[in-house]
């Protein structure tokens, strides 16, 4: 087995050096057959090791709150992906970086790599709280009340490793904007947070249970104002909520959208005011004098320099620069083509960083980054850097600038190529229609599949891969959705579908909704609000010739980037974690939890002592009701449906939901707490000797979501 000294992880905090331990021996447990190979996915998920579609390798993903980078940080990932990758970062819609084609026991190396340079990928993927995302411009933003950072920063330390959300139904996905603009999209997440100041007060209007995907949903206002030092623990609560009464079996109906579609927002809302009780800390300061270091800013004094392209440096002047609400200084926007960049590219960049701008980059959820503190005589300067690195291009976050997920180039759920489709439409818009290059009425987002990793339906032109059958034959298509994003004064909508169309005519697609909008809108009609005007079905009847699958030629049966015909390979996605189907394992954990309860008590925190505990009832309580082919697809559901059929044999734990529930009618002290983890630990152990009695069963893999 692998040791702490063979690793050389002394120089690492505890916590760091346990997660990356566990995972170096999880790996050698399970390339022994000592693991089952579902509950090593569900683990590793967890730990940011995510299935790819190539077999043998897999996608790492990083978890950067806020998306903050500095140049030191840009340089170790870029050593990485050489190391352990193909030698690419892909910037992702959530302010991550991922690399792929990583060896399973690389992952380990890359761990260790990544906490060296003070980063993580702990509850990067699996059913946790996702990275927590933040409007780039936060903390220079000049029409922010307040900077969010240091809130983005507590909420994530806050979760991180925190017992309340290690094993939910799905994720957990939360954004803070900066204004009221919403440039952090809160208006499709399940947490989204808006700054405001009321009678001098700081606060977030909050809203919750939004989403895109299949069905997308946006997230209804569960307050107007919330003091700041109450957001935390109102996340905390929501999310003991959706732990115990979320779905589990069905995973497409497991998000907190439906959750809170099923009860109602009041009814939500009246279980998270209960669930307050059980809340350690009913307020939660945060620190607001964190703020990442800026390094050594330079001086505004830079000698004058000619532009290498003058054209196009007054292009990105006008496009990709913004002045901070800290006078004197710019923030420059990095236009990153599909979010790739090479490792050597990577390394130069960082160089560029920091000789003209602060030492605190933030990634983008439109796949780019932003420099800040960048001092006006260094802009030329930094465009002329930004041009040799090909990353010199005007149009940030305008039409020009598409958003596209890796699709089939990785991805196992991908249908269709988005990255091959994404080129050709950014070369189009260039070419045939230049004046939109500065535009940002219209912005296009490309997904591989009808999940949202592209958000395509929150583009005002979108498209989700998908195929038409033409006799006995499957051409590549893309669903067209019109009318999803975000206005300036922070209306958020959610993309109609209108039809699907074979992806090679998807240029055509653009070109004829771009020529309508010009010909038929109103002066200075948003284009969202000219979809609403002019409905669905007359976009449908705009593009409906396109949609013909009869006129289909043979070209149109390959996908853009492709040079053989389409054959539709669709895998299994790991998006949200996975099932295991042996009773004694299920009972294990049971196990594994009361002790980590007990740990958690010794060391004085009594919150996550009675977490683990209530996590221990609830496992064994479904491991002896799988036994017997019981269902039980939500924690609620098992609580309700154990007494039933089980109470005769566990009297002394009836009624079980009362039993269990004491967790959130009681503040956690150590008198209650240490009472009722006594009471786990007796009602495991009798679960145990329980399964002993009876045959081994192996039962049925998707019940163990629950």
């Amino acid at each position: 087995m692998t040791t702490t000294e063979q690793l050389n992880l002394d120089h690492l905090a505890a916590p760091v050096r346990d997660d990356i331990q566990e995972l170096s021996d999880r790996i050698h447990a399970y390339q022994r057959m000592q693991e089952d190979e579902d509950r090593f996915k569900h683990y590793r998920l967890t730990r940011g090791v995510y299935g790819q579609r190539q077999h043998g390798v897999h996608m790492f993903r990083t978890k950067i709150p806020f998306g903050h980078l500095t140049p030191d940080q840009l340089i170790a990932l870029a050593d990485m992906s050489e190391k352990y990758t193909n030698g690419r970062l892909h910037i992702t819609t959530r302010q991550n970086i991922q690399m792929h084609y990583v060896k399973l026991n690389d992952s380990v190396k890359v761990w260790q790599d990544l906490a060296t340079a003070g980063m993580t990928a702990r509850e990067a993927c699996g059913n946790t709280v996702r990275n927590i995302t933040a409007s780039p411009l936060a903390g220079v933003d000049p029409k922010e009340p307040f900077d969010v950072t240091p809130y983005v920063q507590a909420s994530y330390e806050f979760f991180l490793r925190n017992p309340i959300c290690q094993e939910m139904g799905r994720k957990i996905k939360p954004a803070f904007s900066s204004s009221e603009e919403d440039s952090a999209f809160t208006y499709f997440h399940d947490f989204g947070f808006i700054p405001r100041i009321r009678d001098g007060v700081k606060g977030f209007k909050v809203v919750i249970a939004g989403g895109l995907g299949a069905v997308s949903m946006i997230a209804p206002t569960a307050y107007e104002f919330l003091e700041a030092n109450r957001i935390i623990p109102f996340m905390e609560a929501s999310i003991r909520v959706f732990d115990r009464y979320g779905e589990r079996e069905k995973r497409m109906k497991a998000r907190m959208k439906y959750l809170l579609k099923d009860l109602g927002l009041e009814q939500f809302m009246t279980l998270v005011n209960e669930e307050m009780v059980a809340i350690e800390h009913q307020t939660f300061e945060v620190d607001e004098s964190f703020a990442p270091s800026l390094g050594d800013i330079p001086a505004d004094t830079f000698e004058p320099v000619e532009p290498l392209h003058p054209a196009m440096y007054a292009e990105w002047l006008k496009t990709n620069v913004s002045e901070q609400k800290q006078g004197g200084y710019r923030a420059v926007a990095i236009r990153v083509p599909l979010g790739n960049l090479e490792a050597e590219q990577a390394r130069l960049l960082a160089g560029l960083v920091k000789d003209f701008a602060s030492d605190d980059i933030r990634l983008s959820v439109q796949q780019g980054m932003i420099l800040r503190y960048v001092p006006p005589s260094a802009l030329p300067h930094l465009f002329n850097g930004l041009y040799a690195l090909n990353l010199g291009l005007p149009g940030y976050d305008t039409t020009a600038d598409i958003t596209a997920c890796p699709g089939t180039d990785t991805c196992a759920l991908g249908v269709t190529n988005s990255t091959g489709l994404a080129t050709i439409l950014e070369e189009l818009v260039r070419d045939e229609f230049p004046e939109m290059v500065t535009e940002n009425d219209v912005r296009i987002k490309i997904s591989g599949c009808m999940n949202g990793c592209g958000q395509h339906m929150a583009a005002n032109i979108g498209f989700h891969g998908s195929s038409i059958r033409v006799g006995k034959k499957i051409a590549p298509a893309m669903q067209v959705v019109v009318g999803g994003g975000i206005t300036d004064d922070g209306r958020g909508f959610v993309a109609e579908k209108v039809i699907k169309v074979p992806t090679r005519r998807i240029p055509q697609v653009i070109r004829d909704l771009f020529n309508d909008y010009k010909a038929n809108a109103t002066e200075g009609e948003y284009y969202n609000d000219y979809v609403v005007r002019q409905g669905k079905r007359y976009f449908y009847d705009v593009l409906k010739p396109l949609g013909d699958a009869k006129t289909i030629t043979e070209e149109e049966f390959y996908d853009w980037g492709q040079d053989k015909e389409y054959i539709q390979e669709i895998g299994v996605g790991e998006c949200a974690g996975v099932s295991l189907d042996v009773i004694g394992a299920i009972l294990n954990d049971a196990s594994n939890k009361v002790i980590a309860a007990g740990e958690a008590l010794k060391a004085g925190h009594e919150k996550d002592a009675a977490y683990h505990a209530y996590s221990s009832m609830i496992t064994a309580a479904k491991a002896l009701m799988l036994a017997e082919d019981k269902k039980c697809n939500t924690h609620i559901g098992i609580l309700r449906d154990f007494s039933e059929f089980f109470g005769d044999r566990f009297s002394e734990a009836m009624p079980f939901e009362e039993f269990v529930l004491r967790i959130k009618k009681q503040e956690p002290t150590v008198a209650f707490v240490t009472e009722y983890l006594n009471d786990a630990r007796a009602f495991v152990s009798k679960a145990i000797r329980e399964r002993e009695s009876q045959l081994d069963k192996v039962v049925v893999g998707e019940y163990y979501k629950a």
